[in-house]
């Protein structure tokens, strides 16, 4: 495995502890250092806290208090333009506007493999972690 100070920051937010943590493993799988978040407000303090450290955003849409993924989304893109975004949802498809640019929804239940394929989407060659190179 590749020296974890080396490895990139990912931002996995899901209300549900145990899709959090199944999500977190495969990020971790594919490279990144997994900080975890179980709604809006607490993923843009993650934020907020690591700037310049976080280099993707993976996120469900449906959250409790009032803002959801598609809303942290934009504001990530926003805020953080560097940082990918990965959106997830089992329950609802994104409508016009709802994703920022550049933004990949990838719809639930997912496996490892479909999430490794959607980062590989996202980053180019030279930006992704070792896991994803093959």
């Amino acid at each position: 495995m590749s020296d974890p100070s080396r490895q990139p920051f990912a931002l996995v937010t899901d209300d549900d502890a145990m899709i959090r943590m199944d999500a977190a493993a495969i990020i971790e799988e594919a490279g990144f250092q997994a900080l975890e978040a179980g709604n809006v407000a607490e993923a843009i303090g993650l934020l907020e806290e690591h700037t310049g450290r976080v280099s993707l955003l993976f996120t469900d849409v449906q959250m409790p208090g009032g803002r959801d993924g598609f809303d942290l989304a934009r504001e990530t893109a926003r805020r953080w333009p560097d940082i990918k975004i990965l959106v997830a949802s089992g329950a609802r498809s994104p409508g016009p506007g709802e994703m920022p640019e550049g933004a990949v929804f990838l719809n639930k239940p997912f496996s490892a493999e479909v999430v490794h394929t959607r980062l590989k989407e996202l980053f180019p060659d030279g930006e992704r972690p070792e896991p994803l190179r093959n």
